[in-house]
């Protein structure tokens, strides 16, 4: 039995589903929810026992999943709109009760479940917030389930989308299905300039591309001089002053002017 892994609402979390046989990546769906039903984007489809390996929280046992419904309708997708208009205008409201409790946080999105049953509240601060209040509040006027979901800089981002440095939409709207942790060995593996401004992203992190890109760069770096490092070459002994990782070639001073470009075999 194949399953799904769908992106719930628009910046909601990933879970897994069952009922994908007919079901395509980037199709539109309807799904049960705990309370309800709901919607989203399917970002993977495959055998239960692939995707249970990149969704923690999906349930071992097959019969615990819930079910894709349908895929959405013109109808639904009318529904959908009049949601995300009608959250616009809740965004606002909880904006009110923020600043009239002063709270130090930063309200960045709302989105209702398919239903109406649920609204959800996204927002970004320093520390934990004691929304409570806010809650009661907005459940005596909404009169259904509020659920306020503090984010990163980075789900803001995708939120948001935008473009990359690269010219492209950011890589976390287009199809990355999770964030994974990015570190500096990764941007010198890839012989990157180690200033923020050329190695963050526009949500002030590091760039997610480093991470999926790090593997190839290691992989191709096997074998390779480092810059600095003497080497033998069928002209005498010279200094690695380049290294192109891609191409696989180092240029080498030989001293009195001379540079030669050597080319390695990948590594297999």
């Amino acid at each position: 039995m194949k399953i799904a892994l769908i992106r719930l609402r628009e910046a909601g979390q990933l879970m897994s589903y069952r009922g994908a046989d007919d079901i395509e990546v980037n199709d539109y769906v309807i799904v049960e929810a705990d309370r309800g039903v709901d919607y989203g984007e399917v970002v993977e489809v495959g055998e239960t026992e692939a995707i249970i390996q990149e969704d923690e929280s999906c349930p071992k046992e097959k019969s615990s999943l819930k079910n894709i419904l349908r895929r959405v309708t013109p109808q639904d997708s009318q529904q959908i709109k009049d949601n995300q208009r009608q959250a616009k205008d809740s965004l606002k409201l909880c904006s009110r009760k923020i600043r009239e409790y002063k709270l130090a946080m930063k309200l960045v999105d709302a989105e209702y479940s398919f239903d109406r049953k649920k609204i959800v509240f996204y927002f970004t601060s320093d520390g934990r917030i004691d929304f409570r209040e806010v809650v009661k509040d907005l459940a005596k006027i909404f009169k259904i389930r509020i659920e306020m979901r503090q984010i990163g800089v980075r789900d803001e981002a995708r939120l948001f989308g935008g473009v990359g440095s690269c010219g492209q939409p950011l890589c976390c709207v287009r199809f990355l299905k999770s964030f994974e942790p990015v570190s500096m060995k990764m941007a010198k593996t890839q012989r990157l300039p180690l200033t923020s401004g050329k190695i963050s992203g526009i949500c002030g992190r590091l760039m997610c591309c480093l991470f999926y890109e790090y593997k190839t760069y290691r992989d191709l770096a096997k074998g390779l001089p480092k810059e600095g490092q003497t080497i033998e070459t069928p002209q005498g002994k010279g200094k690695v002053i380049s290294v192109n990782v891609l191409k696989r070639t180092v240029c080498v001073d030989l001293g009195d002017g001379k540079i030669e470009k050597i080319s390695f075999d990948k590594p297999e």
